[in-house]
C-alpha cells in the first residue's frame, strides 16, 4: 500500500490525506478520459486537429506539471503557491473553481459530440453555429460551459509554460554545479 500523505484531497474521515499513487492515478484516469472524448470528436468533426491539438495539450501540459513537481520536490502538481501566474493560483487555489471548469470541459466535449449525432454536416463552427441558433438544451449547455472550458485551456498554457520553465531551469542549474 502507498504511503499515506498531505497531498491533495480528503479521505473518508474527513482528513486530508491521500496516497501518492492515488493522486497519480487520479492524473492519469481524467487525462485518458478526456484523450476518448477528444479522439472521438477528432473523428466526428472537421478539423479534427482542434482536438487533437487539445489532446496534446491536455496530456502535454499535466505531464510537464507533475515532472516540474517532482524536480522541485513538492507533494502535489496542485501546489502553485509560489507562481506569479494569477489565474494559474486562482485556479489551483479555488476547489469550486477547478472542478467547475473541468466538468465544463467534460461536458462540453460530450454536448459536442451529442449535438454531431443530429447533424449531416460535422464542420465543427456549422454544427455550434446550427445550437446556438436552434436554443436547444444541448445548445444551452454548450455556451454555458465554454467560459470553463476556455479557463481551463489557458489554464494548461500557463501550466505547461511554467512548468518548462521550472525543467529549463533545473538543467541550467545542473550545468553549473560543478
Amino acid at each position: 500500500m502507498a504511503e499515506a500523505r498531505n497531498i491533495d484531497g480528503v479521505n473518508g474521515s474527513g482528513q486530508k490525506q491521500v496516497s501518492t499513487f492515488g493522486a497519480v492515478l487520479d492524473m492519469v484516469t481524467d487525462r485518458i478520459s478526456t484523450a476518448c472524448l477528444l479522439v472521438i470528436l477528432s473523428q466526428v468533426y472537421r478539423p479534427g486537429m482542434v482536438f487533437l491539438s487539445l489532446l496534446a495539450l491536455d496530456i502535454g501540459s499535466h505531464w510537464l506539471q507533475m515532472y516540474s513537481t517532482f524536480l522541485l520536490g513538492k507533494a502535489s502538481h496542485k501546489d502553485v503557491k509560489d507562481s506569479t501566474n494569477w489565474l494559474f493560483k486562482a485556479y489551483y487555489g479555488n476547489r469550486m473553481f477547478m472542478a467547475y471548469c473541468c466538468v465544463a470541459c467534460e461536458v462540453l466535449y460530450i454536448s459536442l459530440f451529442l449535438l454531431a449525432q443530429n447533424e449531416t454536416e460535422k464542420k465543427l463552427m456549422d454544427v455550434l453555429k446550427a445550437s446556438i441558433t436552434e436554443g436547444s438544451l444541448v445548445s444551452v449547455v454548450v455556451v454555458l460551459s465554454l467560459f470553463g472550458w476556455a479557463i481551463k485551456q489557458l489554464v494548461n498554457i500557463i501550466q505547461m509554460k511554467t512548468a518548462a520553465d521550472v525543467c529549463v531551469l533545473h538543467d541550467i542549474n545542473k550545468k553549473e554545479r560543478p
